[in-house]
Parts: structure tokens; sequence; C-alpha cells
């Protein structure tokens, strides 16, 4: 893991921090770690969402994102797959417009 670190700054529910507080207190953490760990598992779970990997796949087609953004969210092996597909899709629609 990288010892990278960039500052984040956003605006949550006071409800959500006074949860994230109270967990903090009781694991002997700070709130940064609590949100970071939290952060970290959901991205987790959302590369492993069928659907949400769609929309993942779909957004790297349409090159809304770069292909180190799609590494990073779905892992290497997953990136290295969607990039084939994507060049063969591209194969592919170059050679139906040259056949039209």
């Amino acid at each position: 893991m990288s010892t990278d670190k960039k500052r984040v700054q956003f605006r949550a529910p006071n409800r959500l921090i006074d949860r994230a507080d109270a967990l903090a207190a009781v694991l002997g953490e700070d709130r940064t770690d609590v949100l970071v760990t939290a952060l970290r598992e959901y991205l987790q779970d959302a590369a492993h969402d069928d659907a949400l990997t769609q929309e993942i796949a779909a957004a790297y087609y349409d090159d809304e994102i770069t292909f180190d953004q799609l590494k990073a969210l779905v892992g290497a092996e997953e990136a290295a797959n969607l990039r084939v597909l994507k060049q063969q899709l591209d194969e592919d629609f170059i050679d139906e417009v040259a056949d039209a």
C-alpha cells in the first residue's frame, strides 16, 4: 500500500460522523482511520459487484476513465481483459465501417 496521502475534505451528515466517532472510540482509532477503512472496504466490495463493474467497463469503453483508473477500480487482471475487449470492439467497429 502506498504511503502517499492526499488530504480530502467533504461534508457528511452529523449522524454519520457521530457514528464514525463512536466506532473510532471503541476501536481506539481516530476518525480518519475508521473512514479510510470504510472507504477501502466499500471500494473493494464495489469492484466485485457485477452491475457496477459493467458501468465501470462502459465508462472505460467510452473513454470517460483512463486505463489506470480502470485498473485501480477493478484490478490489474480484469483491467487487462477489458482493455483487450475494448481493442477488439474498436477493431470490429473499424471493420464494419470499412465494409459499409
